[in-house]
């Protein structure tokens, strides 16, 4: 395949270059490339930019939370990243039986992805608890292609402080990210209680109950505790507040710290909770929707780089039927919301169209950086010599309204139904292969390959 007079974006630079694919790697970049054969398939690609696959740290398809499980397995859900130019996700697993081993759930998650993925894949570990036997198996991770893992500070599931330093300095001897979701769980117990008891059940409270002061404790806990195990790296997940973000600051310097924010937390605020027919609980996700000056606070985040990655912690539930169970109690409803179809045109319209972000520092959140941090690069996330040839065409003038037909996550509902935004993905190809065009997929079930990831890069 030859793609020819495209704008080729790398979050190293620009330009204008052709781009040959062979044998499902990229073997050339050069101007004017000439066709080498008759059956080289060639696209022009101009006036389009030319993208590396984006890659979306942060996933959950096919989550089992409680009573209700999430409506994307691992065949719609990537079909809908890949509709809108993903073509790698890494997938935070869910908590297996109590006191099951860190290969137990690797296992069932491979039996979950295995013959339905559609782009590639790698998985996050789950910890649930830490102990003598946890932390030798730790070891044979990286053996599984799995060099990263996730503790909450909050759920049934949350591990304690002691737990938490032992982790971390565990980690950090192996290699190994640790990611985490951070809440400080007395707090948010603390409030949902009283709003509970005093009757305050509506979706706002569910807002209310994790403030972003609860958001900020925990980030600084974490930091602290990473820098007592020894500087330990942290990636912490999908961050959503001026707060939080504060909070990274104000501590002794962290030199493994790593940001990552949602979409979510960038276009939409906390107003939503307040629509009617019930129609809040469609945002209730943990954390949930801020202010407006957090979404300011984050944008700025991103521009001058303390923020290093967008994911999009998609995990949908069907407003209808799922999301009811909190119609009187939020408490009851599951959380999550979809995400991973929109990522790169909303941050393009919203960060590159509209707040001037630079299209090369596009690429970096969304391609690059998830690729670095993870162990991925320069394997994916970059358009070079060598690299897989997973690549982008995408329009960046086309405009879009967006709605719920346009898109292929498999929930009733996209919660940015109407914004008007602009560039979209219009040809999405993964090692080589064109499986989107124009938004219709064509490709075949299941050829999707799990990645056996290396090490956390910067």
């Amino acid at each position: 395949m030859l793609i020819t007079n495209g704008i080729i974006v790398n979050a190293g630079g620009t330009q204008k270059a052709d781009l040959r694919i062979d044998d499902e790697l990229i073997v050339e970049i050069d101007t004017a490339l000439a066709v080498q054969n008759p059956s080289e398939q060639v696209i022009d690609a101009q006036g389009m930019l030319v993208l590396p696959g984006g890659v979306d740290p942060h996933t959950h398809m096919d989550l089992q939370m409680g009573a209700h499980r999430a409506t994307d397995d691992f065949f719609t859900g990537t079909v809908a990243a890949a509709c809108g130019g993903t073509t790698t996700i890494i997938d935070h697993i869910g908590f297996g039986p109590a006191g099951c081993s860190l290969q137990h759930q690797i296992d069932a998650y491979h039996g979950l992805a295995g013959g339905k993925a559609v782009i590639d894949y790698g998985f996050h570990c789950a910890i649930a608890r830490v102990d003598d036997a946890i932390l030798k198996e730790m070891s044979q991770l990286p053996d599984l292609g799995v060099t990263s893992l996730k503790f909450y500070m909050t759920y049934a599931n949350r591990l304690s402080d002691e737990e938490t330093v032992n982790l971390l300095a565990r980690s950090r001897e192996l290699g190994i990210l640790c990611c985490v979701h951070c809440e400080d769980h007395a707090m948010l117990t603390e409030l949902r209680k009283r709003f509970v008891a005093e009757g305050k059940t509506e979706p706002l409270y569910h807002a209310l109950s994790r403030p972003a002061e609860c958001e900020a404790q925990a980030v600084s806990t974490v930091l602290n505790q990473a820098r007592a195990a020894g500087d330990a790296p942290v990636y912490i997940v999908h961050l959503s507040s001026a707060a939080g973000l504060a909070a990274t600051q104000d501590l002794p310097f962290i030199p493994n710290v790593i940001l990552e924010t949602c979409p979510q937390y960038l276009l939409l605020d906390d107003s939503l909770y307040a629509q009617a027919n019930n129609e809040g609980l469609k945002y209730i996700m943990s954390p949930p929707l801020r202010k407006r000056a957090d979404a300011v606070a984050l944008w700025q985040g991103l521009a001058d780089g303390r923020i290093d990655t967008i994911g999009t912690d998609h995990c949908p539930f069907y407003f209808a039927t799922d999301k009811q169970a909190g119609k009187d109690d939020f408490t009851q409803c599951p959380n999550g919301m979809p995400g991973v179809e929109l990522r790169l045109s909303l941050i393009h319209s919203e960060g590159v169209v509209k707040r001037g972000l630079g299209l090369e520092r596009f690429v970096e959140l969304c391609c690059a950086a998830p690729a670095q941090r993870f162990g991925l690069y320069p394997k994916k996330g970059v358009l070079a010599v060598g690299s897989d040839a997973d690549v982008v065409i995408f329009d960046p003038d086309k405009e879009v309204t967006i709605t719920h037909d346009l898109l292929h996550e498999r929930v009733d509902y996209t919660p940015y139904e109407g914004m008007r935004i602009t560039g979209y993905p219009r040809t999405t190809i993964s090692r080589g292969e064109i499986i989107v065009q124009d938004g219709r997929f064509n490709a075949t079930k299941g050829r999707g390959r799990f990645l056996k990831r290396g090490f956390s890069r910067r």
